[in-house]
């Protein structure tokens, strides 16, 4: 069953390399993912699946080991899903996480960039390689009942799931937004940060799909398999951060027992 999750945006300029000579403009967004990352850990997960919109060439699963890369964004830094050791997961299940979900099957290309933002922040925040690490891109066009049902299946792997959901609000929060101004996205995120803080699956299931699409929201889909894996699970929701620098919705969000 689903133990904790964790909620942070995903876009590349979190990482410093990238962000370069703007790198300070996140130094507080960065922070707060790093507390989310290490209250993920601390809730001693048996494996942890990474999950962020991907397009149709990073969709599916993407096992542990799994790699990605910033050299797009022209900075020579590679990441790495964490594999299981030698020694196995470090609690729960001597046997490990039981067999994915029926998911398209893992990709050979690289992760797409919100998994590879994603295992950035694992590395950053120290995270424990003992305790395996999958990723999942998910499709914006998931309808929303699919994504309930892929997070159902994500929270049935192993006794005790984790999920690090990598996804960011609208992107029309201002003038220079990349969607430009539109006056529907702050009561969009400004629901969602309420359904982060309360740890509410059914208000983010509820979210309109058709509007997010509008608002360029791109964690629509991942926070909907949020809503389907969180189901039951009476997890306590806090929000560390709730901006929109550049004129998108970023989040940061913690649900733990």
């Amino acid at each position: 069953m689903l133990i904790a999750a964790a909620v942070c945006p995903c876009p590349p300029l979190l990482v410093p390399e990238v962000a370069a000579g703007a790198a300070p403009e996140l130094d507080g967004l960065r922070a707060a993912c790093s507390e989310a990352v290490r209250a993920l850990a601390a809730a001693r997960p048996d494996c942890l699946i990474v999950v962020g919109p991907a397009d149709l060439a990073g969709r599916g699963k993407h096992a542990p080991g799994a790699a990605g890369s910033f050299r797009g964004f022209g900075v020579e830094l590679d990441v790495r899903l964490a594999a299981p050791t030698a020694e196995g997961t470090s609690g729960g299940d001597a046997a490990g996480p039981g067999p994915s979900p029926e998911l398209p099957p893992s990709l050979p290309s690289t992760l797409p960039t919100s998994l590879a933002v994603g295992a950035w922040l694992l590395e950053h925040a120290g995270w424990d390689p003992a305790v395996p690490v999958e990723g999942l891109g998910v499709g914006e066009p998931l309808a929303a009942e699919r994504c309930i049902e892929v997070g159902r299946e994500l929270a049935g792997r192993a006794e005790r799931v984790a999920l690090l959901v990598m996804g960011d609000g609208t992107a029309c929060r201002t003038l220079k937004a990349p969607g430009y101004l539109d006056e529907r996205a702050a009561p969009f995120d400004a629901e969602v940060a309420r359904a982060l803080a309360a740890a509410d699956t059914g208000a983010l299931a509820a979210l309109d799909e058709e509007l997010a699409y509008e608002l360029k929201a791109a964690g629509r889909a991942p926070m909907q398999v949020l809503a389907g894996a969180g189901e039951g699970a009476r997890l306590k929701g806090e929000l560390r951060y709730d901006e929109a620098p550049y004129g998108v919705g970023y989040f940061v969000a913690s649900w733990l027992s």
